[in-house]
């Protein structure tokens, strides 16, 4: 099995492609602005600052 890898890709590339995919919910914070995000899981939650 050939093993892709993803490292040789950006942060931002990633999320862009994570985000087009279904399951996927995508909510943005502005700068200096704070936003809760409430989810019934399983869920993973990731926090992408770059």
């Amino acid at each position: 099995m050939k093993e892709n890898n993803l490292s040789r890709f950006t942060t931002k590339e990633l999320v862009e492609e994570l985000s087009r995919r279904e399951g996927i919910e995508k909510t943005i914070a502005e700068p200096y602005k704070d936003v809760d995000v409430k989810v019934n899981g399983p869920a993973i939650i990731l926090v992408v600052i770059d």
